[in-house]
């Protein structure tokens, strides 16, 4: 599936592991394997329906806003990968990182 990151500094963070808007994110090694496990399988499935296959990543649509969906970036985290699907099924266009999910007072 093509992916396309709208967040310039999101992109270098998950191209690179670092970035300054991020920097926390990037310090903690096991965040940053999570994040690049989940743009893997991003990639290799053939459009949204293939995230439901991996459990660990809890996919879901967005009830509040319904042209946005979501990931988990790690099991035991809150951090979500926040995306729009866009028509024809095959790009995602990520959005931001969200780690208020569920109420989450972080």
């Amino acid at each position: 599936m093509k992916v396309n990151i709208s967040d310039k500094d999101l992109d270098e963070l998950i191209r690179t592991g670092k970035n300054s808007k991020y920097k926390k994110y990037s310090k903690d090694r096991k965040f940053m394997e999570g994040l690049a496990r989940v743009y893997k399988v991003m990639l290799n499935v053939a459009d949204t329906n293939g995230l439901k296959l991996y459990s660990f990543l809890h996919y879901e649509k967005l009830a509040n806003n319904l042209n946005l969906s979501s990931v988990r970036v790690l099991n035991g985290r809150v951090e979500r990968l926040l995306f729009r699907e866009l028509e024809d099924g095959i790009e995602i266009t990520i959005i931001e990182l969200n780690n208020d999910h569920y109420g989450n007072k972080k």
